[in-house]
């Protein structure tokens, strides 16, 4: 469904005889009003990003893998994570909320256009952090899997797993779990771009018709 500002455009262009340009006071008030919709939509999705992941500490089976990192003499490391991820997140999570109070009362086409910038910033430094978090964790997952000899006790792989060399199957987990981290990244990364790629692009098309208002 075309929205209030395409009409308006639309309208506009049948008309172009009549009127040479749409006014600042006419577009102005829509731009604004959808970009602070976008940034309030990201701020909102941000948080269930955070919040959902945290729902499958409530399986039983995800509760017991992570005894895994135990075993494995990463639960440091595992907490380290932890509180990075934790800080690192809910410090993006509060600038997308400054961002859109700071939006929502704009009354400035160009501060309107700094802040958009700034937006699209913050949304592509987040995601590049949660894709590296995503990287390091399997990296060093990866590395303490290489570095331990009881790896095939840590992980509970059975008799079977005994009966084959242990270098040949250390290979095997590290080539698996490597593959695993290689899907999951790749997985995540076209998450972020459909999702928050649908956003940015609605921004910047925003910012395109501010720019244009500017001229």
């Amino acid at each position: 469904m075309m929205d209030e500002l395409e009409l308006l455009k639309k309208d506009w262009k049948s008309k172009e005889d009549v009127f040479a340009k749409l006014s600042h006071e006419q577009i102005y008030p829509m731009l604004l009003k959808k970009s602070s919709s976008i940034v309030r939509w990201i701020f909102y999705i941000s948080i269930l990003e955070f919040m959902l992941p945290h729902l499958l500490y409530l399986f039983p089976s995800v509760r017991n893998s992570m005894q895994v990192y135990e075993d494995m003499g990463l639960k440091s490391v595992f907490i380290a994570l932890t509180v990075i991820q934790y800080a690192v997140v809910l410090y993006f999570i509060y600038r997308f909320y400054k961002r859109y109070k700071e939006i929502s009362v704009l009354d400035d086409a160009k501060k309107l256009l700094s802040t958009i910038l700034k937006t699209r910033r913050t949304v592509k430094h987040y995601v590049i952090f949660c894709l590296t978090l995503i990287v390091v964790s399997f990296v060093v997952f990866m590395i303490s899997i290489y570095l331990n000899d009881n790896f095939v006790e840590n992980f509970n792989l059975g008799e079977k797993a005994k009966n084959i060399a242990p270098e040949k199957l250390k290979q095997t987990v590290l080539l698996l779990i490597g593959a695993l981290g290689f899907l999951l990244t790749l997985f995540m990364g076209a998450f972020y771009f459909l999702l928050y790629g649908l956003l940015i692009g609605k921004l910047k098309k925003n910012y395109k018709e501010l720019q244009q208002l500017e001229v």
